[in-house]
């Protein structure tokens, strides 16, 4: 792209950080998603050397934007999109390794337990 700044919640959905541009959105308002270390709104312009801090709900991201684009394309380009910190690639490691030995206990649940579920976990 040939603009200077691209809004920070194109960015994102451009980069696949979020399936939807809306789940961009809705990250940056409730402050899941930090520029230069501030919270922003989703029409703040991100521009190439800038630090980005995501968290989309399973991984915390630390990047430094590349490129920009407003399009979402093919994984391999999203990916030429930014630079993860070291740091960040470290914690990712570490969180993941954590998450391989100690499972949470809830994480096979999902939604609302069904009579059968409550049952066995009253036994419990």
């Amino acid at each position: 792209m040939t603009n200077e700044s691209v809004r920070i919640d194109k960015w994102l959905w451009a980069a696949r950080f979020f399936k939807t541009r809306s789940m961009a959105t809705d990250a940056v308002d409730n402050g899941k998603v930090r520029l230069n270390g501030d919270r922003v709104k989703p029409a703040r312009g991100v521009k190439p050397g800038d630090r980005v801090e995501v968290d989309n709900g399973s991984t915390e991201w630390e990047v430094v934007v590349k490129e920009l684009s407003d399009v979402r394309r093919a994984a391999n380009f999203a990916q030429a999109l930014y630079e993860e910190t070291e740091g960040s690639v470290e914690r990712r490691a570490k969180a993941a390794e954590d998450r391989r030995y100690f499972r949470e206990p809830g994480a096979d649940m999902k939604g609302r337990p069904t009579k059968r579920d409550r049952r066995l976990i009253s036994r419990f």
